[in-house]
């Protein structure tokens, strides 16, 4: 071998070595670009996982509901989803372990198609229509759906006296869903929400993202997107999680440290509607995200409150019991 060709192939031997020699942790979560799950579409962008000598391995899914399950079948070695969806994963066998915070606000948006506005104007119009939510299954509930039934039941309806679908979470899913009227009303996630607002579909009928709606429904101020393994990771590769906690937090400490702009700057999207209306809605909830990941002694008991009165009562779910905070840290 030539002195020249030495020269480059021992660098490449070398990067070869050091990328095969790192760590790999997959991850389940709703995406891409959720806004509530923003932070794991930033990671690989910003390098917080080669900063913490770790490889990101990214699995977008159609949801919670979807991230879960990934989990359980153990094709990932980490979940990111709703807490309350956690717990109705636990209350149906599933072996799942609250690790870290993502969020700070909770954004579910409940939209009406635009030509039902003055005869839909409360929950219990939509008697006898279709909702959709982003995701479920057998065995798993998510937010979406809980929280349609928790309406439905606020406002004197029975769940039963309505139909509710799949919508996905995607702008391509929700707005075709609006667009050929398969569906009367989506509890679904933002930027979604508000891009079918301004394109005219939609209308708002219930935001938790807004104060005056969340204190409405009880454990409104629940904990949304959290990172969640299963015990077996904790017991035989607790590295695992320690380094994927300080993945997290290091992503959420820069995503405290930029401004909107910056953080949609850097995810690089090249759709021109996906990225203004992704900015919007970062501008419209400053306090989306936790800025350390620590898990909330509050938000806890918001997250159990918010499950007592949707899945609780039939399915009881102890939240302490499914935690384990030794790398991400508790406070009030």
């Amino acid at each position: 071998m030539t002195p020249l060709r030495i020269l480059v192939a021992v660098p490449l031997l070398i990067w070869f070595s050091l990328t095969w020699s790192q760590e790999r942790l997959t991850v389940a979560y709703p995406g891409p670009l959720n806004i509530s799950y923003l932070p794991l579409d930033l990671i690989a962008k910003i390098g917080a996982d080669k900063a913490e000598g770790v490889q990101f391995v990214p699995r977008p899914t159609g949801g919670g509901g979807a991230a879960l399950q990934q989990l359980q079948s153990r094709n990932t070695d980490f979940a990111v989803a709703g807490v309350p969806a956690a717990m109705s994963a636990k209350a149906n066998g599933n072996d799942v372990v609250v690790i870290a915070a993502i969020d700070d606000l909770a954004v579910f948006v409940l939209t009406v198609r635009s030509d039902l506005k003055g005869k839909v104007k409360r929950p219990r119009d939509l008697a006898g229509k279709v909702i959709g939510v982003t995701s479920s299954s057998l065995s798993v509930k998510t937010i979406s759906h809980q929280l349609a039934e928790l309406l439905l039941k606020n406002d004197g309806l029975s769940p039963n006296q309505v139909r509710i679908i799949a919508a996905g979470q995607s702008w391509e899913e929700q707005s075709a869903i609006m667009r050929s009227k398969s569906a009367d009303a989506i509890l679904g996630f933002e930027p979604y929400a508000s891009r079918l607002r301004d394109a005219g579909l939609v209308y708002f009928l219930f935001n938790l993202g807004n104060p005056a709606d969340a204190a409405s429904v009880p454990g409104g101020e629940l904990l949304q997107a959290s990172l969640e393994t299963r015990s077996d990771i904790l017991r035989d590769a607790p590295h695992k999680a320690e380094k994927m906690v300080a993945v997290i937090r290091r992503t959420l400490q820069w995503m405290a440290s930029h401004t909107p702009e910056q953080i949609v700057e850097t995810l690089q999207i090249a759709d021109t509607e996906a990225r203004a209306s992704l900015l919007k809605s970062l501008r419209q909830y400053p306090r989306l995200y936790s800025p350390d990941g620590k898990l909330s002694d509050r938000q806890m008991r918001e997250t159990s409150r918010f499950y007592a009165a949707t899945e609780g009562a039939a399915r009881p779910v102890v939240l302490e019991n499914m935690i384990d905070a030794r790398w991400a840290g508790r406070k009030p």
